[in-house]
């Protein structure tokens, strides 16, 4: 080769980059997979979160401003009255809230004149909606195939995009057969015309810059997934992920003793114990 041409990279060079390209392609669709599930898994146990114990925060947060409320109209204290009026303020009852608890008239300004209310019921946990085993093997493939960041070429993303968001509306739904439909739909078609031929010094560059692309994008998905698991719904979750709706029951259950106790709190100064 004569001194001044063209730096050309060896066919071993290029294809250890091959190969390692090929390995964080699969590593960024497993992380691109767990975020999502992680996601999914999220907003299903926030939903659950929000029906099954949403009507006990509520019935805390007026037992609260009850209570708070018959100190005032016992003591008379300007700091007793701005504490039920605050109380008060931040409630935000659930229109539903009676197809929860079986409240009786005692919780209203009568309630000295009444027997003590019923103790709220735990709420039937409503249908789940999380991605069975079939649907996650059906949409690490599809992922394989057909996700966007596999490739480079502006209309080819596009397309992916397009059909990677239904794939990813199917699997938050856990639509098993509209994800085996979208399976037998997409054609599989891997080429990407943006990437320079093989042994060129342009694909040695570019296989470069992939690489470094994928590494940034990886480090994006982890910090994704960490952010997921750092909320306050994710914190909740990781206590017993395995099993969230165990950890509804136990939620539940300290609801109602948290419950039961306000409740006994109230009664005693309305003087109904």
């Amino acid at each position: 080769m004569a001194p001044d041409a063209p730096a050309r990279w060896t066919d071993p060079e290029e294809q250890r980059l091959e190969q390692e390209i090929s390995q964080a392609e699969a590593m960024l669709v497993d992380a691109e997979v767990e975020v999502e599930t992680l996601r999914v898994e999220l907003d299903n146990f926030a939903l659950l979160h929000h029906q099954r114990l949403g009507p006990m925060y509520v019935r805390l947060d007026e037992l609260d401003a009850l209570i708070a409320e018959a100190t005032a109209a016992r003591t008379g204290s300007p700091e007793d009255i701005r504490r039920a009026f605050e109380a008060r303020s931040v409630l935000e009852p659930m229109p539903d809230l009676e197809e929860f608890f079986a409240q009786g008239a005692a919780d209203g300004p009568d309630a000295a004149d009444g027997p003590a209310t019923e103790q709220p019921v735990i709420p039937q946990a409503p249908q789940r909606i999380r991605p069975d085993k079939e649907a996650q093997r059906l949409y690490r493939d599809l992922a394989r195939r057909a996700h966007p960041d596999l490739a480079q070429d502006p209309a080819e993303q596009q397309l992916r995009g397009a059909f990677i968001a239904r794939v990813n509306e199917a699997y938050a739904r856990g639509d098993l057969r509209t994800l085996a439909a979208l399976a037998q739909e997409w054609a599989g078609e891997t080429g990407d015309s943006a990437a320079p031929a093989a042994g060129t010094p342009e694909r040695a560059a570019w296989l470069l810059q992939r690489l470094d692309w994928l590494s940034a994008r990886l480090r994006q998905l982890e910090a994704a997934q960490a952010e997921l698991a750092d909320s306050p719904m994710g914190q909740l979750l990781m206590l017993l992920p395995d099993d969230p709706d165990a950890l509804l029951e136990v939620l539940a259950e300290q609801l109602l003793a948290t419950v039961a106790t306000r409740q006994a709190d109230l009664d005693r100064l309305l003087g109904t114990v």
